[in-house]
């Protein structure tokens, strides 16, 4: 019988260790556009690990200090199961409302882009950025979680909101006046971003991923200055405009939009960045153009 208590206790101890383990994982994640930003959150999550810490010690005294029942063996026990049901749900539900976030933004995105030429842009932009996240070395991708970059991308031309459609359409070169006021759809982007506390997070991105490396972009940024994010969004955003085309640019193929990239590497787009995106699989890159695309 002693045994047995001493089985079910280790069992149990064991397994809220694992709890810890997956809720400091958890913990790690939560900071993206859908669950961070909230500082109440972050406290009652901490309180939470010191909780679960603090039942992983009384575990181990119990086991090893203390003269248990069974019946205390089996609490014990079951209760470290239900911890370990209890962040199963809530790590499923918080996925979920991640994912239905996503599906309304893409809805409500496709509905904007759908005002002209820009139709599937935004969508196309984000499959790019999936892609190119998925290929970035190790060390560029602690710095920024999926979910955010899903919504940077899709949300990165939410200004063009406060651009008149005729200059968006405009077939033809831009006025000084008409350029002014195209150049300034980050920053409208960002303002109608700003009521959402938690896009705080990504708004830098989406106001620069107009500026060049060579610092001659929108607001004359350059090099190590512009966040990483927006110097990839600045090369899917690119790309896709070349091989989705624009009624000023007709459509360019794969290997031509790929040359363009060359091109400028080094002066419009980070030049490691660049050789990143061109070394994607050729598949993985025109798999990224949405269905309801019209040619």
């Amino acid at each position: 019988m002693d045994i047995l208590i001493l089985v079910l206790i280790l069992v149990g101890a064991a397994n809220m260790l694992h709890n810890i383990i997956v809720y400091i994982i958890f913990m790690s994640k939560m900071r993206d556009v859908i669950s961070g930003g909230v500082k109440r959150d972050t406290v009652l999550m901490y309180i939470g690990l010191i909780l679960i810490i603090f039942f992983l010690g009384g575990y181990i005294y119990v086991g090893f200090f203390a003269n248990p029942h069974l019946v205390t063996a089996f609490i014990m026990f079951f209760g470290s199961l239900f911890v370990s049901l209890v962040l199963l749900l809530m790590i499923q539900l918080i996925k979920t409302s991640k994912e239905r976030s996503l599906e309304i933004a893409q809805i409500l995105i496709s509905v904007i882009d759908a005002r002209g030429s820009l139709q599937g842009h935004s969508l196309h932009v984000k499959n790019l950025m999936m892609v190119f996240l998925k290929h970035l070395p190790r060390y560029m991708k602690t710095e920024f979680s999926p979910v955010s970059i899903e919504f940077a991308a899709l949300l990165h031309d939410i200004g063009n909101l406060g651009v008149p459609e005729e200059i968006l359409e405009k077939n033809g070169d831009l006025t000084p006046e008409e350029w002014e006021k195209m150049r300034t759809h980050p920053q409208v982007g960002v303002r109608l971003l700003r009521p959402v506390k938690s896009f705080d997070y990504i708004s830098d991105w989406i106001l620069y991923h107009h500026e060049r490396i060579d610092g001659n972009g929108y607001y004359f940024k350059k090099g190590d200055s512009i966040p990483l994010p927006s110097k990839m969004l600045a090369i899917a955003d690119a790309y896709s405009a070349m091989v989705l085309g624009r009624v000023y640019n007709p459509p360019k193929t794969h290997s031509e939009a790929l040359e363009e990239l060359k091109k400028e590497a080094g002066t419009q787009f980070d030049e490691e960045l660049v050789e990143i995106f061109i070394s994607i699989p050729e598949k993985e890159v025109t798999a990224c153009i949405p269905e309801e695309v019209q040619y």
